[in-house]
């Protein structure tokens, strides 16, 4: 029998995931930590908005990869259905999440999991809140995507969602600077988005990219009047403190960009980054609360 503490404990449940990889599948076990970081971040990135739900509130995660994140929302008490398709550049999460599933079904902390995209995903306010981790730049239609979350929201609910910002000229899965566009940018890099290491399928990966950007989605809004957005600054203060704090996610950046964050860090300095306009951040960090019901426009 769990204790009241471990059914709630996000560190509990990574930790019995873990041993789990250890027992019967050892080779993934590098890869179950990057996304076991990822479920640790994401889970800090929205826990001021969990704080706001009620009990038993009906959450969606837009991109649920590993699922790691949802089972742990179910531990909770949250009623969580994740969206997860296994898209171009992520059919290397299949294994990995069959043995995070048969681990949460044994805790009965199984999250309702739907296989298709959100572009396709048609509920009628169903969620109280919605959210996603770097997923939004892959998805294959920024505009359906947003308009069929946020049909699926209750009146007063809300979707944040974290992304990189492509007005910004730098693609942080590849490590390279951006050139005006998407194909000029392949064309000068190809090589090395090809034969980059750390991602185990490149060129999926980056087919999947969508360079979206801080724009685009205030003219996506400006055509919902159901939405109003807002966009965070202090996100990227944070992101730049995990860089420093953090080797797994650190290791995803070059050394000298490590070695230049590591000293902002060091001096402080990187609190000043919280001052910059979010047109020209390097990431974005959206609201988008639902303020009447869609089928009133």
């Amino acid at each position: 029998m769990l204790d009241k503490v471990q059914l709630t404990n996000l560190d509990w449940w990574l930790a019995d995931v873990r041993g789990h990889f250890i027992e019967a599948e050892p080779d993934l076990l590098p890869l179950f930590e990057v996304y076991a970081a990822e479920a640790a971040f994401g889970r800090g990135y929205i826990a001021s908005d969990l704080k706001h739900l009620q009990p038993g509130a009906k959450v969606l995660e837009v991109g649920a990869g590993s699922l790691l994140l949802s089972c742990q929302l179910v531990r909770e008490g949250f009623q969580v259905t994740g969206l997860e398709p296994t898209g171009l550049g992520f059919s290397h999460f299949e294994q990995m999440r069959q043995i995070i599933l048969a681990r949460a079904a044994a805790l009965g902390c199984l999250p309702r999991v739907i296989g298709i995209g959100a572009e396709v995903f048609v509920e009628n306010s169903n969620f109280d809140y919605a959210f996603s981790v770097n997923v939004m730049e892959h998805v294959d239609d920024v505009g359906k995507v947003v308009a069929n979350v946020a049909r699926s929201l209750a009146v007063g609910g809300s979707y944040r969602f974290s992304c990189p910002n492509y007005l910004f000229p730098y693609e942080p899965h590849f490590n390279i600077p951006t050139l005006f566009s998407k194909r000029i940018t392949e064309r000068l890099f190809r090589k090395r988005i090809l034969s980059i290491k750390t991602i185990p399928d490149p060129s999926g990966t980056w087919k999947s990219l969508n360079w979206i950007n801080v724009l685009q989605i205030r003219k996506i809004v400006q055509r919902l009047p159901e939405l109003r957005v807002t966009f965070e600054r202090y996100l990227l203060v944070v992101i730049l403190e995990r860089i420093a704090c953090d080797p797994i996610f650190a290791c995803r950046r070059s050394p000298a960009i490590r070695n230049v964050i590591l000293i902002l860090v060091r001096l402080r300095m990187h609190l000043f980054f919280r001052f910059i306009p979010t047109e020209i951040q390097p990431i974005i960090d959206c609201r988008l609360e639902k303020t009447v019901d869609s089928e009133d426009y």
